[in-house]
């Protein structure tokens, strides 16, 4: 993808921790960037790529994924909220300092070294295309509600395929497409969001509400759980950190798209949330495939209102999918610009990773028919909590990375001015990371690791390959 026309660091340098010159403009691309012509995103197709990214399967399946929780999972969205918005900040401020393509992926490496840059741009990768695994169930259980497949196997697998494999065609068309795509899905499924999230206040009944503590762990490890499954509701937070190179005056618009999504967002979140348990008893909530159609039944009576959140959600996972595939290519083809990936990840055409995009789609479409045998709901839970410890990983180390500047007192990357405040906000946001990873369950963090230290193959194959590599040769 095209980034910013700002000097990096040379792909063939040696594992460490970055030195500490500025970030200068320079008349060509180094080698690990891409030329910068092209960019396509302003402010609002950045926020957009972030809300549409953040509002995609979680808001309509999340409901009923808390609610054996109890209410206090209410609390964990306030909490959650909180964090995701320090979070915002903090990639705001890591890509005013270095707005490449990779988000993540490019503060890691620039602090620590390429073992960390690989980790994270490994594990964000699996997230994105475990995220879409996540979403391509969800969409099959509204699908259900519209054309009725009877619970087949089959078809609920061919339908979730679909759903995958549609948005990566749509991103190999080239990025101005993905961008129209993006801006059209988030508009569209706003309407009906916005009629359940305010509209369902008015139907609100208090009998409909279940236990605060549903689960008997405690309001503390009740709401650590649901926050566990919650992050699957903010993950695109860093999409514009992710896709910087791609965003018109990145060291600006990246920080504040990333806020303005993730505030709206999370004002959508916490109403629709609310209205839905308000206005669907809890024990139907707690089994439903469809808790926002199941809002808009009890709100208005008949299947129509059911009907008019399944096409809205479908709209909106579709979007989301759109989305999500575009970053499941950027980290990687990042990483790749740098010798951390292979190669074939860091090609393009129309200013599309096309091997990316093929490569994510198909482990996806794999992991979704693994999990299917689980039955949706128990696969959607589970392919949620792995994405929250992949996801947790890089935003570790992002945060990490903006503590080690802040502690190594760099006054080109440091605003020496908001010491206090942005040490508060970087430790703030790395406990919030921590605190989540506490949350996902041995099973999530089980899986989680085994993912994460497969890469490490990868790693060393790539390592290996460019020590042997003569002086000054690209990869």
């Amino acid at each position: 993808m095209q980034t910013s026309p700002a000097a990096t660091r040379q792909a063939t340098r040696p594992s460490g921790p970055a030195d500490p010159d500025p970030v200068t403009p320079a008349p060509a691309p180094a080698p690990g960037a891409a030329p910068a012509k092209g960019r396509r995103f302003g402010l609002a197709t950045a926020t957009a790529l972030v809300m549409g990214n953040i509002i995609g399967g979680g808001i309509f399946m999340i409901p009923a994924a808390v609610a054996p929780f109890g209410t206090v999972s209410l609390l964990a969205f306030v909490v959650l909220t909180v964090g995701a918005i320090a979070l915002a900040l903090v990639f705001g401020q890591l890509a005013r300092r270095n707005p490449r393509t990779g988000g993540p992926y490019v503060y890691a490496r620039e602090a620590f070294g390429d073992f960390a840059g690989f980790l994270s741009a490994w594990s964000y990768w699996i997230t994105t295309w475990v995220s879409n695994a996540a979403l391509a169930v969800a969409a099959v259980g509204y699908l259900d509600v519209l054309v009725p497949i009877g619970h087949n196997r089959m078809l609920e697998i061919t339908a979730a395929l679909a759903f995958q494999w549609l948005p990566a065609l749509a991103n190999l068309a080239g990025t101005r497409f993905v961008g129209t795509v993006q801006l059209v899905s988030t508009v569209l499924k706003f309407i009906p969001l916005l009629l359940v999230s305010v509209g369902g206040l008015f139907f609100f009944d208090p009998k409909n509400i279940g236990p605060f503590d549903g689960n008997g762990q405690g309001w503390m490890g009740g709401m650590t759980a649901a926050a566990a499954i919650l992050l699957f509701s903010y993950l695109g937070v860093e999409s514009a950190a992710m896709s910087a190179g791609q965003v018109r005056d990145p060291e600006r618009n990246v920080g504040r798209a990333s806020v303005l999504g993730t505030s709206g967002a999370a004002v959508v979140y916490l109403l629709g949330t609310l209205a839905v348990f308000g206005t669907v008893a809890h024990q139907r909530l707690v089994t439903s495939g469809a808790p926002f159609s199941d809002a808009m039944n009890a709100m208005f009576g008949g299947t129509w209102g059911g009907t008019v959140i399944a096409v809205a959600a479908l709209i909106s996972m579709t979007g989301a999918l759109n989305g999500w595939t575009l970053l499941a290519a950027q980290a990687p083809y990042a990483a790749a610009r740098d010798g951390l990936f292979p190669a074939a990840f860091g090609k393009e055409k129309r200013g599309v990773p096309t091997f990316g995009v093929v490569v994510s789609v198909a482990l996806a479409s794999v992991l979704t028919v693994a999990n299917f045998a689980s039955g949706a709901k128990g696969a959607f839970d589970m392919l949620v909590l792995v994405t929250t410890f992949t996801a947790v990983v890089p935003y570790l180390l992002s945060t990490a990375a903006q503590l080690y500047w802040l502690v190594r007192g760099a006054t080109d990357r440091v605003d020496g001015g908001h010491l206090v405040r942005d040490a508060v906000l970087g430790l703030g946001a790395f406990a919030f990371s921590l605190w989540l990873l506490a949350g996902a369950g041995y099973a999530a963090v089980y899986q989680g690791v085994l993912f994460l230290f497969a890469g490490i193959l990868v790693y060393v194959w790539q390592a290996g390959r460019r020590r042997t590599q003569p002086e000054g040769a690209t990869h």
